[in-house]
């Protein structure tokens, strides 16, 4: 995606990069009617101008938050999957598989909870 471009162009390691590229092209062939942006100098995904999810890194994981909503909601699934929480989002080591399922239940939750909402952030 042409948005994301930059973003991951910064990205050394190619297989970082490569988790990365993969997962933000999940998201928009998964869910094609969210708009892909990048705020905050972090790649993200919003629905009729609200936040939807965002993805960012660090040196040994890839971090995904749903918004502290959603992360209560999945916490159990979270947890079963094995991956790290904090407040606002969950972390997956790089060596670790993406639970897309899990990763699905979470942006679909997000979709229908925040579909009469107006703004960015709850």
């Amino acid at each position: 995606m042409e948005v994301f471009k930059d973003y991951l162009a910064k990205i050394d390691d190619p297989n970082q990069k490569e988790r990365m590229e993969t997962v933000l092209n999940w998201v928009k062939q998964t869910f094609p009617q969210l708009e892909p942006v990048v705020k905050w100098n972090q790649p993200m995904f919003q629905d009729h101008g609200t936040f939807i999810i965002a993805f960012s890194m660090a040196k040994h994981h890839m971090s995904i938050a749903p918004e502290r909503v959603a992360l209560e909601q999945f916490l159990d699934e979270i947890k079963e999957a094995g991956y790290e929480t904090t407040k606002e989002l969950l972390k997956i080591k790089w060596k670790e598989q993406v639970d897309y399922q899990l990763l699905e239940k979470m942006i679909a939750f997000n979709i229908e909870d925040k579909q009469n909402y107006t703004k960015f952030w709850r």
